[in-house]
């Protein structure tokens, strides 16, 4: 998946079109994410020993992530993502603008070398 915790998306599609926020949770198994301040929906508490008010619970519900797209953090603009190997072996996110193509981050670490002479 190209979109990660914390990582600053744009929803493209929906009744929150146009909106920046984080991401706080993904879903991989169902290719959803949950996104800080969208899709917003009333929840309805029933009174109880730790709620003793009741009333209503507004919380954020799964967006699918065909629906946002990853704010690249150097340009600023929204964009598609690559993946890239490194010669460490170790590879990164980077952004697929022409104008930017820079890091944006790491997806696995460098690959251990194996000793000579050891098949």
């Amino acid at each position: 998946m190209h979109i990660r915790s914390n990582d600053q998306v744009e929803v493209i599609a929906g009744a929150d079109k146009g909106t920046r926020a984080k991401v706080l949770r993904v879903l991989k198994s169902r290719a959803k994410v949950v996104v800080e301040g969208v899709a917003r929906v009333q929840k309805h508490m029933r009174r109880s020993q730790q709620n003793p008010r009741g009333g209503r619970l507004s919380k954020e519900m799964p967006i699918a992530i065909s629906n946002i797209m990853l704010v690249c953090p150097v340009c600023g603009k929204r964009t598609r993502t690559g993946v890239r190997a490194l010669e460490d072996g170790s590879k990164q996110r980077y952004c697929k603008r022409k104008a930017c193509g820079k890091n944006i981050g790491s997806l696995s670490p460098a690959k251990k070398k194996k000793p000579a002479g050891v098949a």
